[in-house]
Formats: structure tokens, sequence, C-alpha cells
């Protein structure tokens, strides 16, 4: 069995920023010498940490992570705090829901609190994330929990009767424009569905279309919580404007990952349906 050191010099040597911490994380595992070796190997050749373990911490919870999903990033929980600043949502949707783990950490919060059941939807166009999604979300459904995962691009993967309905839209969409792709860690570059990276010319393409379909599918009232990159802020509040939504910025208080200095402060956005006078 490697010992500590041996494995922290190994992830170091592999490129590891963190490797006394992913070292710690594959020790604790103790699946065996086995299992130890291949992860090592599995993670000094590029494959994300949370891919070798087969899951991926995030909002105080283990989320189950397959091969080729996306790993959902500790900057994303800025996106729960700020939706649970927002009125209870009955009915919440997860869009490019990967994982689920985003729309499952707003639920996971809200049970037990006072308020009106909550129906949980989250919708992907990857097959793999959709069987994810399923695994991690219905796990969580009970009596003030319903679940339904579905697959389709962005909101037209929704039954046609929650038009109209939605309190609150939770999005991480593809938004790295396409030129920096290639510029993303291999980690991220080559395990990660492009399409689960690549937002267009100036990375706000699924974003324009998101802000096409929202304001039909949600309640009067209703928000749509995403994030973008802080220098596409501007262009990005124009979109939703654009598309008759009011829009305010949360800026980020610093990195949600205090482990990873290089975690970036982006903006969350919240853009609203307006109520009718």
């Amino acid at each position: 069995m490697l010992t500590r050191g041996e494995l922290v010099a190994r992830l170091r040597a592999a490129g590891c920023v963190l490797a006394e911490r992913e070292a710690d994380l594959l020790l604790a595992e103790g699946r065996g010498r086995r299992w130890l070796a291949d992860a090592v190997a599995a993670r000094a050749g590029g494959t994300p940490l949370e891919q070798v373990l087969g899951w991926a911490g995030f909002a105080g919870h283990r989320w189950r992570v397959r091969p080729g999903v996306f790993v959902p990033r500790r900057r994303s929980e800025r996106l729960v705090a700020v939706a649970l600043g927002l009125p209870r949502p009955a009915l919440a949707v997860d869009v490019c829901c990967g994982s689920g783990a985003l729309g499952g950490a707003l639920a996971r919060a809200l049970a037990g609190s006072p308020g009106p059941p909550l129906e949980l939807r989250a919708c992907d166009v990857d097959p793999v994330a959709v069987a994810c999604a399923r695994e991690n979300l219905t796990a969580l459904a009970g009596p003030r929990l319903s679940v339904g995962v579905h697959r389709g691009d962005l909101l037209d993967a929704l039954p046609a009767r929650l038009r109209g309905r939605v309190d609150l839209l939770l999005a991480v969409v593809p938004y790295v424009p396409r030129d920096a792709v290639a510029l993303l860690p291999p980690e991220f570059r080559d395990h990660e569905p492009r399409r689960a990276l690549d937002g267009g010319p100036d990375g706000l393409d699924v974003l324009r279309r998101l802000a096409g379909q929202a304001p039909s599918w949600l309640a009067p009232g209703g928000h749509l919580v995403t994030e973008v990159g802080a220098p596409q802020a501007p262009a990005a509040t124009a979109v939703l404007r654009g598309a008759g939504l009011a829009v305010r910025t949360e800026p980020a208080a610093g990195p949600a990952d205090p482990d990873d200095p290089d975690d970036p402060d982006d903006p969350v956005l919240v853009a609203t349906v307006p109520s009718p006078p």
C-alpha cells in the first residue's frame, strides 16, 4: 500500500496542485491496494478526482458522478445560496443539470422548512447525465419532495403542463467561449463533454436560447438564477433584459472553495419575470 507521503509525491509530480487534500480523500476511500494504485494512475493521467472517486462534494453532500458527466463546481454553491434568499418555490427546475447536484442541494436545504412541498425537475441533453441525476435525485424523494428527471434540449425537455408554472430555474449553462475551451485544464477539457463547456463564440449562445424560453415557462414573479464569467456579465445582463426579464447581479464574495485560490469569483445573475400590476 502506498504511504501518504508517496501518494502526495506522485500526485504532485503529476501536477495536482492540491496533492495533500487529494491524497487524503483517496486514502479515506479504503478500497484496497489495487483500487488505490488504479486511482492514482487515473488521476495522474488527468481524470478528474471526482470521477476517480465516483462522487463530488457539493453543498455538504456527496453526489454520484459518473465518467463523462460534468463535475459540479464548488463556486456554483452560490446559486443555491442566492436561491434560498428568494421566496420558497413550489416548482423548481435544474437546467443543464449534469449530476443534479444543484437542484439536489436546493431540495436538501429546503427539507424540513415550512412551506409547500417541493416539486423538483431536472433536465439535460446528455443521457449519461440524465441517468446520473436520476440516481442522485430519486434518492431524495419523499412525502414533501417529488422528483422528475428529463432528457432534452433545455426547457423543451419538460412536460408541457409545467409551462407558466415554474417558480425557479437554476441553470449552470455552458459559458466558456469557444476559443477558450482549449485553454481549460486537461481534466475538464478531456474528460467532460464539450457541449457542457462550450458556450459558443462569446460563451453566451446557450444562455441566449434559455433566455428566449424562460419567460413562457416561469410563473409571474418567477426567477432564473444563473452564473457567467465576470467579463460576460454586462452582455449576459443585456441578453436577459432583452428577453423581458428584470435582472440584478449578486456579486461573489470571494472564492467558494477556500482550498482553491484560483476559484473565480464569478457573479450570479437573478432574472425575474415581472409580476402583473
